[in-house]
Formats: C-alpha cells, sequence, structure tokens
C-alpha cells in the first residue's frame, strides 16, 4: 500500500474525529451555557491566529504566490462564514444533525463539484462507495433527520450549506495547489481579521461575565484543537490524498460524533445507527483505498 495514502489517511481521520466532538461541545455551549455562535468563532480564530502567525511569516513567499484573492475566497468557503454556518445551525438543531448532516453533505456535494471545478469524475467504484457512505450516515442520523426536534430544518438547511461550502474549500486547495502550511495559516489569519472587529464590540463585554472555566475550555477546544490542529492535519491530508479522497474522510465525523454523544452525553446507540456506522466506515474505507477516479 502507498505509505502516502496510508499517511493521508491517518491525517484525514485524526482531523475528522476531532471535528466529530464539534457539535458534541458547541451544542451546550450555544442552547445552554450563554454562548453566541459569533462567541465561538472569535474563540476560533484568535488563538490559532497567534499560533499560526509564525508559520504564516515563515511561508510569506508561497502566500505571496496564493495572492490576496484567493486567500480571501478560501477563508470565504472553509473559515468564518463556514463556521458560523455551522454554529448558527446548532442553535435550532440538536448536536445528532450536526453530526450528521453537514459531514454527509461533504463527499457527496465535493464528488459532484468535482467534474466542473477540477474536471474530476468519480469512478463507478467510487459513486458506489458514496452511495454507501450516504446510506450509512443516514442511518446514524434517522432518529433527528426524520423530523423528531420540531423547527430543526431551519437548522437543517445552514447544515446543508456548511458541507457544500467547505467541499468547495477542499476543491479550491486542489485546484490552485495550495499546500498545506500557507492554506491553514491563511484561512486562520483571515478569519481573525474578520470576526475580531465583529466580537470586540458587540460580545467581548457578555462574555467577560460568563464562567472562566467555560470560556478556557471553548477557547482551548475552538482555538486550539480545532482551529489550528484539525485545520493543518486537513489541509495536509487533502495534498496527500487529493480533494475527493480527502472529502470522504469526513466520514468520520458522523461516527466519532454518535460514540462521543454515547459516551459524554450518555445517550444510547440503536441497532439501526451501529449498522450505519458500520457502513459509513466501510463505505469511507473503499472510497479512500480501492477505487479511483478519472478526468472528464
Amino acid at each position: 500500500m502507498n505509505p502516502k495514502i496510508v499517511l493521508g489517511l491517518a491525517l484525514g481521520v485524526a482531523s475528522s474525529v476531532i471535528w466529530g466532538g464539534h457539535a458534541v461541545v458547541a451544542r451546550p455551549a450555544l442552547a445552554g451555557q450563554g454562548f453566541h455562535p459569533l462567541d465561538l468563532a472569535a474563540f476560533r480564530y484568535a488563538p490559532a491566529a497567534l499560533i499560526l502567525a509564525p508559520l504564516a511569516w515563515a511561508a510569506r513567499d508561497a502566500l505571496a504566490r496564493i495572492g490576496w484573492r484567493r486567500m480571501v475566497v478560501l477563508a470565504l468557503f472553509g473559515g468564518a462564514p463556514n463556521l458560523l454556518l455551522f454554529l448558527w445551525a446548532l442553535v435550532y438543531a440538536p448536536a445528532s444533525h450536526g453530526g450528521t448532516i453537514a459531514p454527509m453533505t461533504v463527499p457527496i456535494a465535493g464528488a459532484l463539484l468535482a467534474i466542473p471545478m477540477i474536471g474530476e469524475r468519480p469512478s463507478r467504484g467510487r459513486g458506489l462507495a458514496l452511495m454507501v457512505m450516504a446510506s450509512g450516515v443516514l442511518m446514524i442520523g434517522w432518529d433527528g433527520v426524520a423530523g423528531a426536534h420540531p423547527g430543526a430544518w431551519r437548522g437543517d438547511i445552514l447544515l446543508l450549506l456548511a458541507g457544500s461550502t467547505w467541499a468547495v474549500f477542499t476543491l479550491l486547495l486542489r485546484r490552485w495547489q495550495v499546500p498545506a502550511i500557507p492554506a491553514t495559516a491563511a484561512v486562520t489569519i483571515v478569519s481573525a481579521l474578520a470576526v475580531l472587529p465583529l466580537w470586540l464590540p458587540l460580545r467581548a463585554a457578555t462574555v467577560a461575565g460568563l464562567p472562566t472555566s467555560a470560556i478556557l475550555l471553548h477557547v482551548a477546544t475552538q482555538g486550539l484543537v480545532l482551529g489550528a490542529l484539525a485545520m493543518f492535519l486537513y489541509a495536509r491530508a487533502v495534498e496527500l490524498l487529493g480533494p475527493t479522497r480527502a472529502a470522504t474522510l469526513s466520514i468520520m465525523v458522523p461516527v466519532t460524533a454518535l460514540l462521543l454523544a454515547a459516551l459524554l452525553l450518555r445517550e444510547p446507540i440503536s441497532f439501526l445507527q451501529g449498522m450505519g456506522a458500520s457502513l459509513a466506515v466501510g463505505g469511507m474505507l473503499a472510497a479512500v483505498l480501492f477505487t479511483g477516479r478519472k478526468t472528464a
């Protein structure tokens, strides 16, 4: 087996596992702890921008070649607007929706958009694997998607948009041949520059009155783990695997969310959800390891 693919698979799965816990942590913050989506966005990008600033300086020549217009576009699809779509969705929809609908959308939208954006069509084998993945994720989140939560449809629409915009971000990394470190630094720093001028006058004083322990928890999870580490791992996985293969790794997000909900929130895993997780992981592995792609 190609060591490059194995490494890309490991890095992509690691980033997806980290993101799998996002909805489980963010939903309680937004639904009862007094935080606003803009707060979590500020926590995400401010610390990560400080961490990645030296890396951005070291890669300044690569960033100059990318150009500020492309950096803004990358931040638009993979930065603050994408995150705010996801976080605002969790105001209306439960964590089970956030952990299934958005990641389910990424590989499907990525496979479809890859045709016009980079001239890449899925092979029959990969198309079948994507169908298996979609079926598995639908089984995982069936109770929520079927309408068990009135009014959640508003969040579901936002989650579909978040998944689709992330698929565009993934494809742009490949189309423009953007390396991992400059991409991560550009998205994070541009997003911080966009979010902080809004957050400081609108929310900083309110957040200062919230429990310090809760603030530190979300700064650590959003800024250090999700903002810096997961973004870098994912960008590197895209370099090693290509965008459509890397996008399929998002299937680990709903599986991880399901397991963490059971462990941390004491939510039972039904037989249907267990079968769906098995199908989703099997389809992901088949799509990444054993199926090819062809150009248009």
